[in-house]
C-alpha cells in the first residue's frame, strides 16, 4: 500500500529532449542538481530500462547513498525509476511533455511514491510522514528547479538560443 504520494509540476523553459537530456544524463547530476553529491553508474551505456546507478544525496542534514534502477524509459518523454531503502519501496516517476501555447517550452511533472515497510519502521515511517512529504517536495522542487536554470541558460560565448538541443 502507498501511504506517501508527492506530485510536483514544473514548467521548464526549454524543448522536452533538451530537458529529458538533463534529467538522465546520470554523469552530469552532480554538476546539475544541488542536492546529489556524488553518483556511481552501475550499467554502462544509454539510459535505457534496466539502467542503475548509486546517488548520494544530502537530505534533512544527512547524507545517504541509495541504489537506483530505471524500471520503465520512453525517451523522450517518461521514466520510472525505483529504489529500496530500509525496507520501504520508492517510485520516482518523470513525464515530459511539450507545452501547447509556448513552443520550446516543457512541462515536467515528477510523481513520487513510497511504500513504508511492515513493522516498527512502518509505523515510525507513518507517524512522521507528514514532516517527510514536506521535505521530500522541497527536495524536488529543487531538483527542477535546478534542471530548469541548467537549461534555460544560454549556451557559452555562443550566443546560442538555450532552448535549442
Amino acid at each position: 500500500m502507498t501511504d506517501t504520494q508527492v506530485v510536483v509540476n514544473r514548467r521548464i523553459e526549454a524543448p522536452v529532449d533538451k530537458v529529458w537530456h538533463a534529467l538522465t544524463d546520470l554523469e552530469s547530476a552532480p554538476r546539475v542538481l544541488s542536492g546529489v553529491q556524488s553518483i556511481e553508474v552501475l550499467t554502462p551505456g544509454p539510459f535505457t530500462e534496466g539502467t542503475r546507478w548509486r546517488e548520494t544525496r544530502r537530505m534533512l542534514g544527512r547524507t545517504a547513498t541509495e541504489e537506483m534502477y530505471v524500471t520503465a524509459c520512453e525517451e523522450p518523454t517518461r521514466c520510472v525509476v525505483e529504489s529500496e531503502s530500509h525496507g520501504a519501496h520508492y517510485v520516482s516517476e518523470f513525464d515530459l511533455s511539450p507545452e501547447a501555447d509556448v513552443e520550446g517550452a516543457t512541462t515536467v511533472r515528477m510523481t513520487f511514491s513510497a511504500t513504508p515497510p511492515g513493522g516498527f519502521a512502518g509505523m515510525l515511517m507513518k507517524v512522521f510522514g507528514g514532516l517527510g512529504t514536506k521535505a521530500v517536495m522541497k527536495a524536488i522542487e529543487q531538483d527542477l528547479a535546478d534542471v530548469a536554470a541548467h537549461v534555460e541558460r544560454p549556451a557559452p560565448d555562443t550566443g546560442q538560443d538555450p532552448r535549442t538541443p
